[in-house]
């Protein structure tokens, strides 16, 4: 954060730090991480990587633990089976989460970006290592990419994109049977390519997608790609925990003597931390838009202030606020009141998603038909219902009426088994004794029983004009 004339120089704000002064591309060649915090990282994103790709194989009730089934308009979770006419919970879970998003965002800033975020695990955590291992350090990457075109660069820069194509076909196909199913992907690949290759056209397109990404487009994605990335700028407040360099106790900067003087910050302008941002900012800037929270910056802070015998956390997880008064980082009462409305709102949408009926009911007087009078002093409405089975397997019901004196008569072959996952429509009719009518419209309640247990109750209307 340099300082002039008691101002805050804030140009760097005007221009990003991935496009240079004529427009192009500035390719950043950040250093290897390593520290605390990288270790951490790692940790998650293994146990991130290991449920990526093992998800679409874990199964519950016969049914994937998660999947988003377009082609047959159907989202699973948790073995549970979401259906079109369950549309009403998928817009309000996502009304919910938009809400979550920004108190989340408000309170811990950027750190699902760091920690969690796709792109952010397979770029420093799975593609970016296979570049070091591959080209070196960003050092040795600067020299490959300078040197000219010779035997060795070629056959390193063919390998390091054969891996890359390789992993990418290999996410997209696991990413296409979050959608299909692993049962679909795995007949796709017995069958010939002719019969499935509308599905192998997906896979493509994925593997292109995924490919481009981390080979070229890269820090982009979080820059100017991702709308998150950019929504974060106005959600962030001066009590919102960021990834923040102390500019009280590192300013002014000096390079660093034994003997020092104390007018001076604990800064030593090492640039350590703007070598192994993959984002490429200066983070003593101050808060900004390219930054993801991924916490190389303070590992390679903290490893300097323990070489030159100086206390840890000069950039560190904290708040502007903290800083400008000196304290010491703690969530405020807003901050916790918003916590508390976030750990509400997922227990509302717990709620709703394991609360959720497994029978769809829907039944209408059939429009249109007039009421029937009979011999034995019954009147009769033809009805019609839709049942739909949400669950893995087979339903036996049976639907009664719950007013005395009524009975039900089918049309046609009766209603009683509804398959997995299945849809089943029929047509009945509801009988009353005529001296117990005593208005045109009459409210009905239907009980839907499956194996001798009342599982719903369906409202009607019994119309007599």
């Amino acid at each position: 954060m340099n300082l002039d004339n008691g101002q805050l120089e804030e140009s760097f704000r005007d221009q990003l730090g991935t496009i240079d002064q004529k427009g192009k591309r500035a390719w950043i060649y950040s250093s290897k991480p390593s520290g605390f915090y990288y270790q951490r990282r790692s940790i998650v994103s293994c146990g991130y990587l290991i449920l990526f790709f093992a998800l679409p194989f874990i199964r519950v009730n016969g049914n994937p633990l998660f999947q988003i089934n377009i082609p047959e308009g159907k989202f699973i979770l948790i073995g549970s089976v979401f259906w079109p006419q369950d549309f009403f919970l998928f817009g309000l879970i996502m009304m919910l989460g938009v809400v979550a998003i920004a108190l989340f965002t408000w309170v811990y800033g950027r750190i699902f970006c760091g920690w969690i975020c796709p792109q952010t695990v397979f770029m420093e955590m799975v593609f970016r290592k296979i570049e070091y291992w591959i080209e070196g350090d960003a050092s040795k990457q600067r020299l490959l990419m300078r040197q000219r075109w010779n035997l060795d660069k070629i056959s390193k820069k063919i390998l390091k994109h054969l891996i890359f194509f390789i992993l990418s076909f290999l996410i997209g196909n696991i990413f296409l049977s979050y959608i299909i199913g692993t049962d679909l992907l795995f007949q796709m690949m017995q069958h010939p390519l002719n019969q499935h290759w509308k599905w192998l056209a997906g896979v493509l397109f994925f593997t292109l997608v995924f490919y481009s990404v981390y080979a070229f487009a890269r820090e982009l994605v979080c820059t100017v790609i991702c709308p998150y990335g950019r929504l974060q700028g106005v959600l962030l407040t001066k009590d919102s925990m960021v990834v923040a360099y102390d500019h009280v106790r590192g300013e002014p900067r000096d390079k660093f003597y034994k003997k020092k003087s104390d007018s001076s910050g604990h800064c030593i302008d090492c640039n350590q931390c703007v070598h192994v941002c993959p984002t490429g900012i200066d983070i003593r800037n101050g808060t900004q838009l390219e930054c993801i929270h991924c916490t190389a910056c303070m590992d390679a802070c903290d490893f300097i202030m323990k070489k030159i015998n100086r206390p840890t956390g000069l950039i560190r997880y904290t708040s502007e606020n903290a800083i400008a008064n000196r304290l010491k980082f703690k969530l405020n009462r807003r901050s916790r009141l918003y916590t508390l409305v976030l750990i509400l709102l997922l227990g509302l949408v717990s709620y709703i998603v394991f609360t959720r009926s497994d029978l769809e009911v829907t039944v209408m007087r059939v429009p249109g038909q007039l009421y029937q009078e009979h011999a034995d002093g019954t009147v009769s409405n033809l009805y019609t219902i839709k049942l739909t089975n949400k669950t893995s397997s087979k339903m036996i019901f049976n639907i009664k009426s719950e007013r005395a004196n009524s009975s039900i008569k089918w049309v046609g072959k009766s209603l009683s088994l509804i398959p997995r996952e299945g849809r089943e429509e029929g047509m009945f009719f509801l009988y009353l004794n005529k001296n117990e009518i005593s208005s045109r419209k009459t409210t009905l309640r239907l009980a839907i029983y499956q194996e001798g247990k009342k599982v719903k109750i369906v409202t009607t209307v019994f119309w007599f004009l």
